[in-house]
């Protein structure tokens, strides 16, 4: 890891900017200390749809999370919402 003055830094930051583009980090001093890293940029990670696509086509997966009943989201009884929970076990 490469180490470089402010300013240092500030008179060469293209020359700088190529070598971190390349993979190099270099880290950024004042006085001696370090005070911040260049870092090549990363690409930043998420889901890969089309792979989870043609992972469940190749393995013949139809419906990833099974069958959700049609009454999934009616709402709840009412004495099923009043019923008081049980108490809750002490260890």
């Amino acid at each position: 890891m490469t180490q470089v003055s402010i300013r240092e830094a500030k008179n060469k930051l293209t020359e700088l900017a190529r070598r971190v583009e390349a993979g190099e980090t270099i880290t950024v001093t004042r006085n001696g200390k370090p005070v911040m890293e260049l870092v090549p940029v990363r690409k930043k990670g998420g889901i890969n749809w089309e792979g989870l696509a043609a992972y469940k086509k190749e393995r013949g997966i139809t419906n990833f999370f099974g069958e959700i009943p049609a009454d999934f989201d009616d709402p709840l009884p009412e004495d099923f919402l009043i019923t008081p929970l049980p108490p809750f076990p002490e260890k």
